[in-house]
This record gives C-alpha cells, structure tokens and sequence, in this order.
C-alpha cells in the first residue's frame, strides 16, 4: 500500500513537472509571434455590458473612448435605466459627442446570465461585423483596436481571446488571485494551445465576426450557461471557425476584496469550471507541481531533490508567463505570493470538486452538470 501511494504521487508530480516544461515551452511560441502590420481599418462595434457603478468604471470605459482609430462605435448595456452605470455612460457620451455611442436599457431577463441579454440586445443593435465583447472592469491603451484589426486581416480568424493581466486591489486576497490569473491560469491556456489548438474561449474580452454569432444560433443561444465565453468558443470551433489568442494583453481590473469575496468568486470559478470541461478540470492536478511535490515529500522524504526542481520549474514559468508575457509587477515586488497563491488555489481546485451551487452579484444559484444554471428557490 505504501508503496502504490508513492507510485501514484510520484507520477502526478512526473506529470506536474512535464506540464510546466510545456507551459515555459508554450509561452516561448507565443512570445516569438509577430505583430502584422496594419493594411485595413474595418469599423469595429464595442459592446460592453454594464451592472453597477463598479470601482473605477468610469475610468475603464474611458479608455475604450480614447482610441486611436478611425471608425468606431461604442455600446452600452444596462438592465434598467435605475442602474448607477446608466449616468456613467450618458456622462461619457456627452464627453465624447464624435465617438458614437448607443446606451441599451435591456430589461431584466427572462433567464439566468443577465449578461447574455445586455451582450444579445448590442448585437442586435450594433452596425459593424467586427465585434469586440468587453467586460466593464477592462482597460487598454489606445492602440488596442488597431491591434485587433491588424489581427483580423487573417481570413481564418473569427474569434479571439484577449489575454489579460489582472491588476488587484490593495487586499492580499485580490494580489493572490491576481497571481493565480497572471500565472497558472493563461499558463494552461498556453498549454491547451500548444496541444490542440485553441477551442475555446474566455473572456473578459473577445474580439469575433458577426457569422460566427449567427452561426450558433444568435448570443442567446448561450443564455443558460454560465461560462458562456468557453462555451461560444467550443461551439466556434466545433463549426469550423478559426479561434485564437490575440497578441494584445489587455488589464483586467479586479478590485479590492475581503476573503469572504474572493471565496465565493473562487468557488463559482473551480465549480463552474468543472462543468464546463470535466476532463479538463480532472487533468487540472497537473498544473500544481509545489503542491504535489510537497505532499510526496510528506509521504516520502527521500524524494526531496524533486522539490528544488519544481520549484525552479515553476519559477521559471511563472517568470515567463507573469513577466515576460503579461509584465504583472507583482512577480518581481513579491515572488513569495507563487507558492502561497499555489497552495490556495490547489486547495480550491479540490474544493471545486464539491457542491453545486455559486453566488453570483448577490444571488446563489444552482449549476447543473452540463454547464447551464438557474436561480436557487429559497
């Protein structure tokens, strides 16, 4: 028996380190790709769904107002006029009278994801083909649509997934989560890439074709899943559509928050996740060599050399993805939050595989195991 525990524990750190080989070998790939030059300026529509007077929503929004490029419009979406964004976005219009903008009053929708209904009723309305879906906690520089169209003169693009850089609050519990999203997370998105291709997508912010929107039925198709952004990636894929990861990192602001917040925003995230993508989640041990190698240790003490080679491993990983890629300072002001990030996230990971229902702006609701959710009767 001792022995069988030592096998099994050795080959999960065997594969633990394997995984961040390919994750250093797949931030390489994607560090080597170039830039195309800009030949074509397409007008874009950008939608961004609104909920709250978030912390620094204005200054977000501000940023996507600023940019440099010709032809451009920007939509915004509330699900009642008595939303405190509503006067954030008439504010902004009336600062910018040359960028043309449209505020949606959606109404509150008759199914779960609120955001589903804000995102369908700008498509609706939206006049161009090229279409960039933004979270109102984002921001870029000015050169982020020039970007993007440089991207989309590839014909076989028709869906892209922004990577971003999450920028905390001034918690401790917002810089860890911040660490986990700038190193483990676009790490297996890397690896996913390097291995299969992206067949996927996450938000916050994608960039995608009008066609492929029509083509799975219109956005609200995906009114009932949670990870609604996986989920229109997976079917994109499914229908032959090229998807991708775009080359500009985008800032994902995530703001201040106490533990108990950012518990119930990390259990929605491991819960969510594990119906989204089952095996996927399964195969997620794999990501988490400092765990994995201290419990061998625990178990078998002779082992500890393997320590000091998943440590650098995931060090130099970490320096790759957090740094080279995404330049979150944290990886240079406070490298010690890795391995304690590490450990709280593989305890989530085994807490993921328990319970079924989330909050999410206030509610608890029930997720079932395909994916989709509904509110939880009291």
């Amino acid at each position: 028996m001792t022995l069988a525990i030592t096998l099994v524990l050795l080959a999960l750190v065997a594969g633990s380190l394997v995984f961040s080989l390919l994750a250093i070998e797949a931030a390489r790939r994607y560090l080597a790709l170039k830039a195309p030059p800009l030949a074509a300026t397409p007008p874009i529509s950008i939608l961004k769904p609104l909920a709250g007077a978030e912390e620094d929503l204005e200054e977000n929004l501000r940023t996507f107002f600023e940019q440099e490029y010709p032809r451009f419009e920007i939509l915004m979406a509330v699900s009642a006029a008595e939303d405190a964004a509503y006067p954030v976005a008439q504010r902004l219009q009336r600062a910018y009278p040359n960028v043309p903008v449209k505020i949606i009053v959606s109404g509150e929708p008759p199914y779960p994801n609120r955001k589903v209904r804000s995102v369908h009723a700008m498509v609706e309305a939206a006049q161009h083909e090229l279409l960039v879906m933004s979270d109102s906690d984002i921001r870029v520089g000015r050169d982020f649509l020039r970007t993007i169209a440089a991207e989309f003169q590839d014909a076989d693009l028709a869906l892209a997934t922004c990577p971003y850089r999450a920028v905390p609050g001034g918690s401790f519990w917002s810089r860890l989560e911040a660490v986990m999203m700038n190193t483990e997370f676009l790490s297996g998105i890397l690896v996913a890439r390097l291995i299969e291709g992206m067949r996927f997508a996450v938000g916050p912010t994608m960039v995608c074709r009008r066609a492929v929107i029509d083509a799975i039925g219109g956005f609200e198709a995906l009114k009932n899943y949670l990870a609604e952004d996986f989920v229109l990636g997976q079917r994109a894929a499914a229908l032959g559509f090229g998807v991708g990861l775009s080359r500009y990192v985008i800032e994902h602001h995530i703001g201040r928050s106490d533990f108990r917040a950012n518990m119930a925003h990390r259990l929605r995230w491991v819960r969510s996740t594990r119906r989204s993508r089952p095996a996927g989640y399964l195969g997620q041990v794999f990501t988490y060599p400092l765990p994995l190698t201290l419990l061998l240790v625990a178990w078998a003490p002779a082992w500890w050399p393997l320590l000091a080679a998943a440590a650098v491993l995931r060090l130099i990983n970490s320096w790759q993805v957090g740094w080279r890629i995404l330049h979150d300072p944290l990886l240079t002001s406070r490298t010690w939050l890795v391995p304690v990030q590490d450990m709280v996230s593989f305890l989530y990971w085994i807490a993921g595989f328990a319970g079924n229902t989330i909050l999410w702006r206030g509610k608890q609701y029930l997720l079932h195991s395909d994916g989709t959710f509904a509110p939880l009767r009291e």
